[in-house]
């Protein structure tokens, strides 16, 4: 089915200059994956069923994203600053967006503070219910079972959260973290245990040439910021390769846990809904980002980095780019396809999602399918003289802030010791 004239070479095509741009990006889309899931859990359960899906696909995916990241740069550890370190580079808290600012008292305490909570102000305007179910109900085990993946024995307790009392009190949350042998440490639930079976938790990727230029690993003291201009080109591909591992363990958590509340059918309707939003913005957002014209070629480069199809070791697809023509192959025999993830909700009566990301890079792009069988999905990328309006799961995606949060240079950041 596959033409040899193909593109795979997914982030080693990229610069370090652009490497570095699309990392913070990768980190946003996977927190904005939320908002493109969230309202439509809250049509189908409602507000308090909302917040358990979420309390669940985090509760699922961290810990085992956690430990990956971890390895890979080569902080692993037990003490408060491998857990900020973590958080630094987690999806949960992508940087300025959810700006996490930290301080370390010594190795088993500290403190860190949001200046700026992103989530918070996309839930503000909905009300203290809404507001307490994201900063109490799922906020408090799902913080825990990020830091319980580097100490059994951390507790993440608040000093102060929102429902924000003044209505402009900031910073917008702050928070202890303590590390105690006399804590109990969390049961491992069920649903964890389940995506830790998954082919996702164990997948190798591009190992870090540690002889580059730029930093191959984050030893050494807890940064205030991440600069990712910092990193060696061999690093930030391995960095990318881990944030889109982290986006298909939160949606793998998340189809689980909406498959324990409704049928198989409205399980998947409901997960590609949030595939189709996430899939959209975040095309746009890569197009910008690396400053792309709305072109085929540029589309070419998007599909290659986009988190649906990504990292290459995980889910197998090819895009042949012929002079004015386009086409896109995605396997059903990748490790993904064993965990039935994203690219398993696609397929010729179920293009949404793929329809969205094109036309992320250019709503003049659609997409049909060429050919289809046990192999594979095979699609052609066709230009319309009309532009195609914006679906409505993207819509509902951009209604957070993040859609269209711009990041800054903060300068060199610097190294936070014990006070």
């Amino acid at each position: 089915m596959v033409s040899p004239m193909t593109v795979r070479d997914s982030f080693e095509t990229l610069s370090q200059r652009d490497l570095a741009v699309l990392v913070p990006e990768l980190l946003l889309c996977g927190q904005l994956i939320d908002r493109s899931g969230m309202a439509h859990l809250i049509v189908e359960f409602g507000r308090e069923g909302m917040a358990q899906v979420a309390v669940e696909e985090w509760e699922s995916a961290s810990p085992w994203y956690t430990r990956r990241m971890q390895k890979a740069l080569g902080y692993e550890g037990d003490d408060v600053v491998t857990i900020f370190k973590g958080l630094q580079l987690d999806i949960g808290a992508p940087p300025q967006f959810m700006d996490f600012r930290y301080r370390v008292d010594d190795p088993l305490h500290g403190e860190f503070w949001l200046d700026h909570c992103g989530a918070l102000m996309d839930v503000e305007p909905l009300g203290d219910e809404f507001v307490t179910s994201m900063c109490h109900d799922i906020e408090d085990p799902t913080f825990d079972a990020t830091a319980i993946a580097t100490n059994p024995h951390a507790q993440i307790r608040p000093i102060h959260r929102p429902p924000r009392r003044p209505a402009d009190r900031h910073p917008h949350c702050a928070w202890t973290v303590s590390i105690d042998p006399s804590h109990t440490p969390p049961v491992m639930t069920a649903h964890t245990e389940q995506i830790g079976r998954t082919a996702a938790v164990t997948v190798e990727l591009s190992p870090i040439d540690h002889g580059g230029d730029g930093r191959a690993d984050y030893s050494g003291p807890l940064l205030s910021d991440l600069r990712f201009s910092d990193f060696s080109r061999s690093a930030l591909v391995r960095i990318a390769e881990e944030i889109c591992v982290q986006h298909h363990l939160l949606a793998l958590g998340f189809l689980a846990a909406v498959r324990r509340r409704a049928d198989e059918d409205k399980a998947r309707e409901i997960t590609r809904k949030q595939l189709t939003g996430i899939a959209g913005v975040a095309a746009q957002r890569i197009r910008d980002a690396l400053g792309l014209p709305s072109t085929l070629e540029s589309l070419a480069l998007v599909l290659s980095v986009h988190p649906l199809l990504n990292p290459k070791q995980y889910v197998e697809s090819e895009i042949r780019p012929d002079g004015g023509a386009l086409e896109l192959w995605i396997s059903r025999d990748a490790l993904v396809d064993r965990d039935g993830g994203w690219p398993t909700l696609l397929g010729s009566e179920h293009l949404d999602p793929l329809q969205a990301l094109v036309r992320g890079v250019n709503p003049h792009f659609t997409v049909r399918v060429v050919a289809e069988d046990a192999a594979g999905l095979l699609l052609a990328v066709d230009i319309t003289e009309a532009p195609a309006p914006e679906c409505v799961e993207v819509a509902i995606t951009k209604v957070s802030t993040g859609a269209a949060f711009v990041f800054e240079d903060r300068g060199i950041p610097l190294p936070l010791f014990v006070v």
